[in-house]
């Protein structure tokens, strides 16, 4: 996301953010929490890029700056290093693990490099290893003075309360439709009316997530997403277009993407089902969430799982009047 889109629907943060830089304490360990998507990174680096400023004194950029040390999950192997090292996209490892945050807290033991503040961002704390969150939790008791610690997290309620407790939070909030078409607008200017429009539809408020699904080119598997459950599928031949639409065989990401595309159908439709057929789309969309906390780590063949979310849309079709379907 571009500078320009990180601020639409985050005037509240900045706000607070910018009135706690003015104050006199400012405290030293902050939580960025909010669903995943919503640029709160992006709003880490911004943040942390003014919180060590100095008057007169250039400034490299955010990404490169000596006092901004950023944690993130490393590269998942050597591959995956040198593809980094070029500028490409890469694959992670799932989580920051302890060694990360144990080289963190030796650096903070120097001084800041071209001011008297230091910040930290950690990318995403929800991810940390056990160990990293009981290391990070030294940093966060007893803070070396003018050192600062953003912690971006997705799901509050997984970080320890020891964690917590030790950070003011500053949420973010899912962004409604019109700061969503700006948002994206803003970030891809480059998509089509009926892609933006999908993707928004899909991202539930996340610019993020809403441009990650705009690059999958799902528009398509969409619009045969629906159709399978406006329709039913008793032949099977719309999940054989939904397979062909997706590929041979599609990666990880994209088998994601579409999962969350087919929840996105079933959450359009509840509101306007009956109470047989509501229930049935509960029970698919439930199971739907389940499968996308599995893709991530289970090793499913693509295309039985591409049918199998066919299928969920199918059997939730079949109490619709005129549906049939198996």
């Amino acid at each position: 996301m571009d500078a320009a889109s990180m601020l639409i629907g985050h005037e509240h943060p900045w706000e607070t953010w910018n009135a706690a830089m003015a104050g006199q304490r400012m405290h030293h360990g902050w939580l960025l929490a909010g669903r995943e998507g919503l640029g709160k990174a992006s709003f880490a680096l911004e943040a942390a890029a003014k919180l060590v400023a100095e008057p007169g004194v250039p400034q490299p950029p955010a990404l490169h700056h000596p006092d901004i040390l950023v944690l993130e999950p490393l590269p998942a192997n050597d591959d995956e290093a040198k593809k980094r090292d070029d500028g490409r996209p890469y694959a992670r490892k799932r989580n920051i693990n302890v060694d990360q945050i144990r080289t963190m807290l030796h650096r903070l033991h120097t001084r800041p490099t071209l001011g008297a503040r230091r910040a930290v961002i950690v990318d995403a704390a929800d991810h940390l290893e056990k160990g990293a969150v009981n290391a990070l939790l030294k940093g966060l008791e007893e803070p070396p003075q003018g050192t600062f610690f953003l912690l971006v997290v997705h799901q509050l309620g997984r970080l320890l309360p020891t964690v917590r407790s030790r950070c003011q939070v500053l949420r973010f909030r899912p962004l409604d439709l019109k700061e969503m078409n700006d948002a994206v607008s803003l970030s891809a200017p480059e998509l089509d009316a009926e892609t933006r429009a999908a993707a928004i539809a899909v991202a539930h408020g996340s610019p993020g997530a809403a441009l990650t699904f705009a690059t999958q080119d799902l528009g398509r598997p969409l619009a045969l997403l629906r159709r399978i459950l406006h329709t039913g599928d008793p032949d099977l031949g719309l999940r054989g277009e939904l397979g062909s639409a997706l590929g041979a065989r599609p990666d990880r990401e994209r088998l994601l993407a579409t999962i969350e595309a087919a929840r996105t159908v079933l959450a359009e439709e509840v509101t306007q089902a009956g109470a047989d057929n509501r229930l049935a789309i509960i029970a698919a969309h439930q199971h739907l969430v389940d499968l996308a906390r599995e893709v991530p780590t289970h090793n499913f063949d693509p295309a039985l799982l591409v049918m199998e979310i066919g299928g969920l849309l199918a059997r939730a079709a079949r109490t619709r009047a005129g549906a049939t379907s198996r």
